[in-house]
């Protein structure tokens, strides 16, 4: 949907100034893009996940060390999820191209006690939230429920499309509300700064 609306942003990297002004557009990238897609998981040797692997496997098994087994630990969670977002996407791209996209968007929520959920699930992961601050978006605008996400697991292929599906449907059951937003988007309001 497109129109003037007022939504709520936790800010967990850089504090955001009033007045700021944002445009999201399909080709800007954020936070979640930069996350999955372009971290690279090496040991201090250089070696990645593959060359770490294919080094591990000795006559009695895989026989990894320390560092190794953090390296391949961060690289299967980042892939998971990158993959879950593939998934997503693809969905998207098919089904609901009018919707902005989870690699392209602003995440928001609907109002200040949605947000103050999330800044309690950011605590919950040591994530530093630094400000809730209040937007004015002129754009579109999706509302998920992140419960629905396709699940990080081994599940097929098949089933973590029909997840996404389920998710691309909407906001049903509340559980997990997330506002994606793109467009023309300005701050108009420092609600709370947690870094003071």
């Amino acid at each position: 949907m497109e129109n003037e609306k007022y939504v709520y942003h936790i800010v967990t990297r850089k504090k955001m100034s009033l007045g700021q002004l944002i445009n999201f557009d399909k080709n800007q990238k954020n936070t979640l893009y930069r996350f999955f897609f372009e971290r690279e998981q090496r040991n201090t040797k250089g070696e990645d996940f593959t060359q770490i692997l294919n080094s591990s496997f000795t006559s009695e098994g895989l026989n990894m060390n320390k560092e190794n087994a953090e390296v391949a630990s961060k690289y299967m969670n980042q892939t998971i999820r990158a993959i879950r977002e593939v998934v997503v996407e693809m969905v998207r791209l098919h089904d609901y191209p009018a919707y902005p996209s989870r690699l392209s968007c602003l995440y928001a929520a609907k109002s200040y006690e949605d947000g103050l959920k999330w800044k309690e699930i950011f605590d919950s992961y040591n994530r530093n939230v630094l400000q809730i601050v209040k937007l004015r978006v002129d754009g579109n605008s999706f509302e998920g429920d992140g419960n629905l996400l396709p699940k990080e697991d081994g599940a097929p292929f098949s089933q973590k499309i029909e997840q996404a599906r389920e998710y691309w449907k909407g906001n049903v059951k509340n559980e997990l509300p997330e506002l994606l937003i793109n467009g023309n988007i300005e701050v108009v309001e420092i609600i709370d700064d947690f870094s003071v």
